[in-house]
């Protein structure tokens, strides 16, 4: 029925863009028709008695509530939205457990892939502890897929059963990481690349200047990997009855099990077709043999499920302010996907100043970038905690000038498998002599100053150029040390140690000093909570607040018109060879964040993926 209602929309707004083409209808008439459609109120979602929760494990989980379409932009896309915030996915479950109406939760990974490995171990830590409180309350988990990997099976490992298709697999080979390096490829198109920086495993710049890892940056990689890791054997063990080591010889000697071999290694309990399972959620749920499906409801659907009968919804005068940096740090605005110091500082005095605001939750999920922009953003946060709390909640990763925003706030809260530290700062000085002189372009130059022209592009830096870059970098690199010494207590002398560029995990930064609390989310709101002696009389109020309607469609209507036009808009999981290809334009894509006005960046030491 959704189906069906989407596709006559479509066709309706479509016929409508027609008008508008041919007939000269004008933008205010399409916009009232249309907001009519959008803003219709659906009632809330009908829960059956005993009904399962469908969790798809390729929903895209992001920390900050992403800018859902609309039911008209839906319609016009054909497809459904798979992406829920943390926050969001969280209370779902939560209200689930709580909810007699239902019964279980299916864990689909029949649909993993591309979506799925996007989201960091982190963020899955949090999810799967809410799971776990589902199972301990006495409801059951089912969990199914084809091809399980780590992070799929992260989850279903939950589940009281696990059952994996005749024809499927399962990867347990551990984690790895990869790093491109570009050296090569700049050396031969004649990009001249000069490094200024501070910290022996400040490995930023290595991709640009290097072949391979330098050995410190092994070092650190390895340590983090193996950090990682181990978390994820002991939380698999522990649901599965298996010890580390047998999950570690697994890993080292199969690697990749087939469905049999899976349940001989006691990683699954059954191996069946899915209409075998079918059947026994059918049975769970009461639902008639003549039934098509069994009693379900998406997770995504049950979301807007009021959770006031359940003490999940809170309604109060009293405000808890989450604040959602997530993305590169980069000096002004910045867009959706970044983190602008402006933007980020208006948004920290606004909340300063609003006396219903109790207590501010910084919910961080960053790399760092821009240190100008990071020293803008801590600024204001140190600022907003002497008139009331503020806590910082880690996510996947807060490092460099990620870590720089949390050092002086109350308390910091971060997983055991969050990426965390990088105390350290460099310059990426980039020319292109070699490739414009081998064109025939030279440059001339007429200066009053020594250094007037030290900016260009044109030449490499001279040594003393080299020595003024490296000052101003070994300045913001004391600053930052002295930064992380106040806020965090620590003798700067205990800071410079542990510094150096190096990241660290969530659980190592708690044994030095760098994180207080291993927890989630939760944990970071409930200190808030008690830190502004608010009991239980606060709601939380989420930032950045989302755009409107008519953002949203103005926006994008050119993207949905392309869609009704029939022209494929879908995303699909990329080919090996493309993936290095889209690897490489992130690659890029991060020297063309690089906006610090001072060309001075806090950023984790390279771009770091676990797969």
């Amino acid at each position: 029925m959704g189906n069906f209602l989407k596709q006559t929309f479509a066709s309706l707004v479509g016929s409508l863009l027609g008008l508008i083409i041919f007939c000269g209808v004008g933008t205010s008439t399409l916009f009232f028709l249309l907001l009519i459609a959008a803003t219709s109120k659906n009632t809330e979602p009908q829960v059956k008695d005993k009904s399962v929760l469908v969790f798809d494990l390729a929903t895209k989980i992001t920390d900050s509530e992403p800018n859902s379409p609309s039911f008209f932009q839906q319609a016009l896309s054909g497809e459904d939205d798979n992406r829920m915030s943390l926050r969001r996915v969280i209370d779902t479950l939560e209200k689930a457990r709580r909810d007699k109406r239902i019964v279980a939760i299916y864990l689909d990974a029949t649909h993993t892939g591309a979506a799925s490995s996007v989201v960091g171990f982190a963020t899955l830590k949090e999810v799967r502890q809410e799971l776990e409180k589902f199972r301990a309350s006495g409801k059951k988990i089912i969990a199914y897929g084809m091809e399980l990997g780590e992070r799929e099976y992260y989850l279903s490992s939950v589940a009281d059963t696990v059952v994996v298709n005749p024809l499927g697999a399962m990867e347990v080979n551990g984690l790895s990481t990869q790093t491109m390096f570009l050296a090569g490829a700049l050396q031969k198109y004649g990009i001249g690349v000069q490094v200024v920086r501070v910290g022996k495993f400040k490995g930023a710049v290595e991709p640009y200047i290097l072949p391979k890892l330098s050995p410190e940056n092994r070092q650190q990689t390895q340590k983090l990997l193996d950090d990682v890791w181990s978390e994820w054997r002991t939380a698999v063990g522990k649901s599965r009855k298996l010890t580390p080591s047998q999950l570690q010889a697994i890993a080292d000697n199969q690697a990749v099990l087939m469905a049999e071999e899976a349940k001989a290694s006691g990683l699954v309990d059954r191996v069946d077709y899915f209409d075998e399972v079918l059947t026994d959620l059918k049975k769970l749920t009461d639902s008639d043999k003549e039934d098509k499906t069994f009693r379900q409801i998406d997770l995504a659907e049950y979301a807007g499920v009021s959770g006031k009968e359940f003490g999940i919804e809170r309604d109060s005068r009293n405000k808890i302010a989450v604040v959602y940096a997530e993305g590169e740090i980069v000096d002004g605005q910045g867009n959706d996907s970044e983190v602008g110091g402006d933007r980020f500082a208006k948004t920290f005095r606004k909340l300063r100043q609003d006396k219903n605001v109790k207590a501010v939750v910084l919910r961080i999920n960053s790399p760092g970038g821009s240190a100008t922009a990071a020293e803008v953003m801590q600024r204001e946060v140190r600022l907003t905690r002497q008139i009331k709390p503020v806590v910082v909640s880690m996510g996947d990763v807060a490092a460099s000038g990620g870590y720089w925003i949390a050092s002086d706030s109350n308390r910091i809260f971060a997983e055991p498998n969050t990426i965390t530290g990088s105390i350290g700062v460099f310059g990426l000085l980039l020319n292109g002599q070699k490739l414009a002189n081998d064109n025939g372009i030279t440059w001339d130059s007429v200066k009053t100053g020594r250094y007037a022209d030290s900016q260009t592009v044109s030449r490499p830096k001279s040594p003393e150029e080299l020595a003024v870059y490296q000052r101003s970098v070994n300045r913001i690199y004391n600053l930052f040390l002295n930064k992380v010494s106040q806020g965090r207590k620590l003798p700067q002398q205990k800071v410079a140690e542990i510094a150096q560029g190096r990241v660290w995990s969530g659980v190592a930064a708690k044994q030095i000093g760098l994180v207080d609390e291993i927890g989630g989310i939760d944990a970071a709101i409930d200190y808030a909570a008690k830190q502004a002696n608010l009991a239980n009389d606060w709601e939380l109020q989420e930032h950045p607040r989302h755009s409107n309607f008519e953002e949203r469609f103005f926006g994008k209507v050119t993207q949905e018109a392309r869609t009704v036009l029939g022209i494929d808009t879908t995303t699909k999981s990329p080919d090996l060879l493309t993936a290095e290809f889209q690897k490489l334009q992130k690659e890029l894509a991060i020297m063309q964040k690089m906006n610090d006005p001072l060309g001075v960046y806090a950023r984790l030491p390279f771009n770091f993926t676990i797969r």
